[in-house]
């Protein structure tokens, strides 16, 4: 069975590393979340794959053997927050990757506007300035499930907790720019 400490590849790799559409699509991905490397990219690419996988698996077999199954993967999709609660296993064929990483912390801590950019909000979840019911979490990679959502916050040992911090006033005072900008754009069109 091998040794429960050995560490084992949680992804696959793509089939076609060169092409340039995929290397293309990967890059765009990769800036847009603010991952550190294509291999991460790939284990969410991978959790797709399986979900996916296990749904198709699903649709072969009969009504009675496949009604608790489909409800328990439906109610741990739904509970990480990535199919709403009134989904059915054809959704779960429609997952994309885009899907699985917006539930990542690094992208919710950017969204809540607790950082400038994706990239400050990984520096922040690693350095442990954020943390999930005043529980710090180091992982940037970390999926929040819906019921984590609402408890994201500055961890309350780090000096960001402060709302008068430096900092604090600098993230408000660019997320006021960002959203004249975003209301002038619509304004114009």
């Amino acid at each position: 069975m091998g040794d429960p400490k050995k560490q084992r590849k949680k992804y696959e790799p793509p089939r076609f590393p060169w092409r340039a559409d995929i290397l293309q699509e990967e890059l765009k991905i990769l800036g847009q979340y603010g991952l550190r490397n294509k291999r991460e990219l790939w284990r969410h690419k991978t959790m797709v794959s399986n979900f996916r996988s296990i749904a198709r698996s699903l649709l072969g077999k009969t009504e009675e053997e496949r009604q608790l199954l489909e409800k328990q993967l439906l109610s741990k999709l739904h509970r990480l927050g990535i199919l709403p609660e009134n989904a059915v296993l054809d959704d779960v064929l429609d997952l994309t990757v885009e899907d699985i990483l917006e539930r990542r912390l690094q992208t919710i801590v950017f969204r809540k506007g607790l950082a400038k950019s994706i990239y400050q909000a990984r520096q922040l979840i690693t350095h442990g300035h954020v943390a999930i019911n005043n529980r710090r979490v180091t992982v940037p990679s970390y999926l929040v499930t819906r019921e984590e959502e609402d408890k994201i916050n500055y961890a309350p040992q780090s000096p960001l907790a402060n709302p008068e911090h430096r900092f604090r006033q600098t993230i408000v005072s660019t997320v006021t720019e960002q959203t004249k900008t975003e209301n002038s754009g619509e304004r114009r069109t």
